[in-house]
């Protein structure tokens, strides 16, 4: 990861490059050679729209742990320095990024979720392979047994979700007209409810078709995104679940652009979807 800075401008501090998927944005930094740990304050003072670099997340790419299988371990730190175990745009992103430095189209990273395998599927476009779905209440986490089809709250209108893990923590609810709910007003409620000891992402579905979903998220630590690529797995999986499409393979429309998702025999999930850059620079 290495690129000139314009205008003539001296190299001072450490480098970064600034990504985007679906207008997801990351300020993306390489730790592999030089150990980088910033404090909460220097998390969002980087991720500051007005008086940082502005980024939805923070990403880290540090030497692997796993070396016999991955390439690198990325760490995810959302807006408020709180650390999460997955994010699918910021996977493509960094996934990206590495294949075109070494020149490969496949790689396989190392999160806290676990190791992830990645591929390019088009010049700008990478699938990545998520992982299994959860829905055992104890590792959703939720904080007593439920079933996690039908997990009823008291946050009206949104009392019924399908509570699961692809990575990190979801609930998504399904409703007829999806953009009447105000679920920016909603969500956080949901998050802190006592139900969720490490609080949730929030997601409300719309289906379009057996095969084509709307979908908006409130992420942990970030609130609402122009899109959410664990959201958007989480949601498929979801929607199989409660019986509302039998398809393997479907279409997330976000309001920033669509998402591929396909459900595999064994549950594992993988997410295809563009990246973009935005520039680069120093801290």
């Amino acid at each position: 990861m290495t690129e000139s800075p314009s205008f003539g401008a001296t190299p001072s501090g450490r480098f970064f490059i600034k990504m985007h998927g679906l207008q997801n944005h990351f300020v993306i930094t390489d730790a592999r050679a030089k150990a980088y740990l910033p404090s909460d304050e220097e998390i969002i003072r980087v991720c500051d729209q007005k008086n940082g670099v502005g980024a939805d997340q923070l990403v880290i790419i540090q030497p692997p742990t796993n070396n016999d299988h991955a390439s690198a371990f990325i760490r995810i730190l959302n807006v408020d320095g709180r650390e999460v175990e997955a994010c699918g745009n910021a996977t493509r992103c960094v996934a990206w990024l590495l294949m075109e430095e070494a020149g490969r189209d496949e790689i396989t990273l190392e999160t806290l979720a676990g190791l992830i395998e990645c591929r390019k599927t088009g010049d700008q476009e990478v699938s990545c392979a998520m992982g299994q779905v959860n829905m055992n209440w104890q590792d959703v986490p939720l904080a007593e047994e439920r079933d996690t089809c039908h997990v009823h709250l008291e946050h009206v209108p949104l009392i019924d979700g399908v509570a699961l893990n692809v990575g990190n923590p979801h609930v998504v609810f399904f409703a007829d007209d999806m953009d009447a709910i105000d679920l920016e007003s909603l969500a956080p409620g949901i998050q802190k409810d006592a139900l969720f000891p490490d609080e949730v992402n929030v997601g409300v579905a719309e289906m379009q078709s057996s095969d084509h979903m709307k979908l908006k998220v409130f992420e942990r630590g970030a609130g609402m995104t122009t899109a959410c690529g664990s959201g958007a797995c989480a949601a498929v999986y979801a929607a199989r679940a409660r019986g509302l499409t039998d398809k393997k393979k479907m279409t997330v429309s976000m309001p920033a652009g669509d998402m591929g998702v396909e459900i595999r025999e064994d549950d594992n999930v993988v997410m295809t979807g563009p990246v973009a850059y935005c520039f680069s620079g120093f801290f």
